[in-house]
């Protein structure tokens, strides 16, 4: 079963996000009080924490939030879903809009160690349904 380990959000862009206990999702917005919200397609990003754990197999400690996505995700391979797909992920639904990014400056975690997960396997989604997202929610893959 997949699910959702941690939401997180950030004031501000450019910064890394910070665990929370819930976070409300919003038609043509995203998430409330995130730093990404907007009506544009890349409103919540999503990150496997199987994802991190390649970064932590480098020696880095990494918690939720670190490549600042919103919600990381464990047991779906995320990278793999293509664009269009639709997620239910606790009250909401999600559809995928971009897989993965170019990031126009190299992270600090990049900067460590060469290489940085979030621009070929994070994922980008606007909101369908709205709802709250927490932590143990369960995702399943609608289309």
């Amino acid at each position: 079963m997949a699910r959702v380990l941690a939401v997180c959000t950030s004031a501000r862009k450019g910064e890394k996000k910070r665990p929370v206990a819930a976070i409300d999702c919003k038609i043509d917005h995203g998430i409330v009080g995130d730093a990404h919200a907007g009506n544009w397609h890349r409103q919540i990003s999503l990150l496997a924490n199987e994802s991190v754990d390649k970064m932590r197999q480098k020696g880095l400690t990494l918690e939720a939030g670190d490549f600042a996505e919103n919600i990381l995700t464990e047991g779906l391979t995320l990278r793999t879903l293509p664009v269009g797909t639709r997620l239910r992920v606790g009250e909401t639904e999600l559809e995928i809009t971009q897989i993965g990014k170019e990031c126009h400056s190299d992270c600090e975690i990049k900067k460590k160690v060469g290489v940085c997960v979030m621009p070929a396997e994070g994922v980008f989604a606007i909101v369908k349904k709205e709802g709250t997202i927490k932590a143990g929610d369960e995702i399943e893959v609608l289309t």
